[in-house]
C-alpha cells in the first residue's frame, strides 16, 4: 500500500519534464561512427526509441528471460535492509528508468525518499512511465530527465535536492553493456553526479551455465531478434536510411575469453545502404556488433566498484546465483 499523503508534504500528479535528449545530429554521428569502422558496431543505447522500449518490456516475461523477474524477487525481499541504510527524506535517482517496475518495489518498501528523478534516453516513453508514477506516488515529487546518462552531466537546478542524502538506482545489470574501463568511467561519473556519501544500489547478472545464457538471448518468441533489428527501422525512420532488416539477422553468441553475452545484426547477402549521403557495403555473413552484457561474480562487481572510488557495503542474490543486487557507498572506497 502507498502512503497516503500528508497535508504538509509536496502533492504531485504529473512528473516535471526537463529535455536534455542527444540531437539527431550526436545520433547521426554515432551511427555513422560505428558503421565505419574496420569492424562495424551500433551503440546498444540507442535500442530504447518508444518501439524498442516496448520491445525490451516484453523480452523481460519471456520465459528464457531470467534476469528481470530474478531481481525483481530480490528487491522483493530486500526492502527493509535497504530502509536501513538509507535516511529519510532521500532522493532517488534512477539511470535507464525503464517501465518502473523496480523502482515501485523500492518507493513503496524503503518510504524514505520525498523526490525522485527518472533518467532515460527515450523521451516519450520516460514521460509516460513518469506521470504514471507521479499519479501513484503523490507525497514524491517525480522528475523525468530525457538525457544520455552514460555521459557525464549535471542535473538541472530545478532537480536540486535539499535533503539528506542521494540514492542512485541502476537496476537491470544494463551496466554490463559496457566495457570494463567504460564502466568505471560510469561509476565514476555517477559518483560525480550523485555526490560522496550517497547510496547506490545496483544490479549486476552473474556468469553461469552457458546454455542459460543463450537461452536468454535468443528466446522462442523472437522478442529479442526484433529488438536488436529495431535500431536499422529507427535509423531508417529517424536518418532517412535505406536498410532492409530483414536482409539482417539476429545474431547472441557468449564469448567466453570477455565473459559476456554479444548481440549482432548478421547481413544475409552482400547488399550496400545509404545513409546520410554515403554509402555502406555489407559482405554476405559481416556483423554489425549491437551489444555487449557483460556478466560477473560478486568479487568481481565489487572490484569494479572499488576501482571507480566506491566502497561496495553489501550483495544480495537469489537461491539459484542468477543475479546479484549490490550497495554501495560513493567515494569511500579504501
Amino acid at each position: 500500500m502507498n502512503k497516503p499523503p500528508k497535508n504538509d508534504v509536496f502533492v504531485q500528479r504529473t512528473a516535471s519534464f526537463i529535455d536534455l535528449q542527444p540531437t539527431n545530429e550526436s545520433f547521426e554521428e554515432a551511427i555513422i561512427c560505428g558503421l565505419s569502422g574496420e569492424k562495424k558496431s551500433l551503440p546498444s543505447k540507442f535500442f530504447y526509441d518508444a518501439r524498442g522500449s516496448r520491445l525490451f518490456d516484453e523480452i523481460c516475461v519471456t520465459p528464457e528471460y531470467y534476469p528481470t523477474r530474478t531481481e525483481i524477487g530480490i528487491l522483493a525481499k530486500i526492502g527493509s535492509e535497504l530502509a536501513n541504510m538509507i535516511p529519510e527524506r532521500s532522493q532517488l535517482i534512477e539511470f535507464g528508468a525503464g517501465n518502473s517496475t523496480k523502482v515501485r518495489l523500492v518507493l513503496r518498501a524503503v518510504q524514505r525518499f520525498d523526490s525522485y528523478v527518472a533518467i532515460d534516453i527515450s523521451g516519450e516513453y520516460l514521460q509516460k512511465v513518469a506521470n504514471e508514477l507521479a499519479s501513484d506516488f503523490p507525497e514524491i515529487k517525480v522528475t523525468a530527465l530525457c538525457a544520455d546518462y552514460t555521459r557525464l552531466f549535471e542535473l538541472p537546478d530545478a532537480d536540486h535536492h535539499d535533503g539528506p542524502a542521494r540514492v542512485g538506482f541502476f537496476p537491470g545489470s544494463t551496466i554490463g553493456n559496457l566495457t570494463s574501463e567504460g564502466a568505471i568511467t560510469f561509476l565514476r561519473n555517477i559518483g560525480h553526479l550523485l555526490g560522496d556519501g550517497a547510496g547506490f544500489i545496483v544490479g549486476a547478472d552473474l556468469l553461469k551455465d552457458e546454455k542459460i545464457l543463450l537461452a536468454a538471448y535468443n528466446d522462442s518468441l523472437g522478442v529479442t531478434a526484433a529488438f536488436n533489428l529495431n535500431i536499422l527501422h529507427r535509423i531508417n525512420r529517424e536518418l532517412e536510411a535505406n536498410f532492409v532488416p530483414e536482409y539482417f539477422s539476429h545474431t547472441a553468441i557468449f564469448n567466453p575469453e570477455k565473459e559476456r553475452m554479444e548481440m549482432h545484426l548478421t547481413s544475409l547477402r552482400d547488399q550496400t545502404v545509404r545513409l546520410a549521403g554515403r554509402d555502406f557495403h555489407f559482405a554476405k555473413d559481416e556483423a554489425i556488433h549491437t551489444e555487449n552484457s557483460h556478466k560477473y561474480t560478486i568479487k568481481g562487481f565489487g572490484e569494479l566498484l572499488e576501482a571507480a572510488g566506491h566502497k561496495p557495503l553489501k550483495a544480495w542474490t537469489d537461491p539459484e546465483g542468477l543475479f546479484s543486487v549490490h550497495f554501495a557507498r560513493i567515494g569511500v572506497a579504501g
